[in-house]
């Protein structure tokens, strides 16, 4: 590429004082639930680490890192992504790397710089040392690491794969660059221009020969704009390329969808399991796409390349984690009055069904309890009925076998037990005006 050609092509990139992104610093954002973290390691590429982790964590506990792009802040992307309402919704811990001005005047990763994307040195090593303080802090299950991120980060996601592939599951990288395509600033803007295109094997060899690995390699979805004009589309496809050749997967896709309008590319390995997926979102300019999620919530904020798409890129990942299944343990809120107070807390558990009764005998039991005339919504339970249940329970077995006979002072000690439960219960619905006394 030429001079001419770099200057016309940074000309067309925003300039940062002309970023209206959230978060250019944490003090802008009081409400963010990130927290700072020191002394995480040596830092040798001089990074902040920023992390959050909701109270609830689900079982084994997982760790997502979400690298910011350009411009943005740990805590301002966090905000548009909605990475930290996903992490409380679904119970797992964020890590956060910050990049410093001093490192780099527009704020990007140097996911082009030689000394910041080698295995064991520069930013790469800062955020690995950052992850296995998460892991130590937070009790994290290290086969349930996970990484995504935007543009430069979407970039530095690519470095982070390759150079430490023991170290995650899964990867997506949105707006991003293969590894290892750009050893200085000039090649990296030749690249985000789509300029030139390499050969499959080539690429795969680039992500192999970055650290003595040789197990299972991290699975991986690609997201990309198809309007992009700052780093070029063609970039997805490269990324797709080399992905598929570390994995051995044929060029074809396996199975083509559309999600929320938009194309959808898949890739299987022998087992059924998918290793690698491309979003292309139609008519999209740089940055992270939003929308509704399949949970019918919303995650992020409009803004500055984070853009309305309809289609939650960040759920859509998570889910690719595998992080969307785990359902919070939440007890329905109950009005608390003089009465429910009373009420012993019970299991949530359906009892089973009854057995149907014959129909002369189901005539017979409706003849003896009329439903008082204009009475709205479910029926009332008796009295006599809520007796008749509670004291219908099947008694606890205990260290008898089923069809030992019981002592009968055992016996005779839970039927009493029954008999209070039972009175408190009706005393406490009769109370409350959820049954009628007879």
């Amino acid at each position: 590429m030429s001079l001419a050609e770099n200057i016309e092509f940074l000309s067309r990139l925003p300039k940062p004082s002309d970023w209206p992104i959230y978060g250019r610093g944490l003090h802008s954002e009081p409400s963010s639930p990130l927290v700072e973290t020191r002394g995480f390691g040596t830092n040798p590429g001089n990074l902040r680490m920023f992390a959050f982790a909701p109270v609830r964590l689900q079982q084994p506990r997982a760790l997502v890192v979400v690298l910011h792009g350009c411009g943005q802040t740990a805590a301002g992307y966090d905000l548009g992504a909605g990475w930290s309402t996903l992490a409380k919704h679904y119970g797992f811990a964020l890590l956060l790397p910050q990049q410093q001005s001093v490192n780099n005047a527009n704020g990007c990763f140097n996911w082009f710089n030689g000394d910041d994307i080698a295995r064991g040195r520069g930013e790469a090593c800062s955020i690995r040392q950052m992850i296995a303080r998460m892991v130590r802090d937070y009790n994290v299950d290290p086969r349930r690491v996970f990484i995504t991120g935007l543009s430069a980060g979407g970039a530095m996601t690519s470095v982070m794969l390759a150079t430490y592939p023991e170290a995650f599951a899964a990867g997506a990288i949105i707006a991003g660059l293969p590894f290892g395509v750009a050893a200085n600033l000039r090649e990296a803007l030749g690249v985000m221009r789509g300029s030139g295109s390499r050969p499959a094997t080539e690429l795969g060899d680039l992500v192999r020969g970055a650290s003595r690995h040789r197990g299972h390699f991290p699975r991986v979805s690609v997201w990309h704009g198809s309007a992009d004009r700052t780093v070029h589309p063609n970039n997805a496809g490269e990324i797709v390329k080399q992905w598929l050749d570390v994995h051995h997967l044929p060029e074809a896709p396996m199975s083509g969808t559309v999600v929320d309008g938009h194309p959808r590319q898949v890739w299987w390995n022998a087992d059924g399991d998918t290793m690698i997926e491309s979003y292309t979102i139609s008519d999209m300019a740089h940055g992270t796409p939003l929308g509704r999620a399949d949970d019918d919530k919303r995650y992020g904020r409009k803004g500055a390349f984070l853009l309305e798409a309809g289609i939650s890129s960040s759920y859509h990942i998570a889910k690719f984690f595998g992080l969307t299944h785990w359902i919070r343990d939440v007890r329905p809120a109950i009005p608390q009055t003089p009465s429910t107070r009373l009420i012993p807390q019970v299991s949530l558990m359906a009892p089973a069904a009854p057995a149907p009764r014959p129909k002369a005998e189901r005539a017979q039991a409706t003849a003896a309890e009329p439903v008082p005339p204009g009475q709205a919504g479910p029926e009332r339970m008796t009295v006599r009925a809520a007796s008749e249940l509670v004291t219908a329970q099947p008694a606890a077995v205990t260290r008898h076998e089923v069809g030992e006979p019981r002592p009968k002072a055992a016996a005779k000690k839970e039927r009493r037990v029954l008999g209070e439960v039972g009175s408190t219960i009706v005393r406490a619905l009769v109370s409350a005006g959820l049954m009628e006394k007879r």
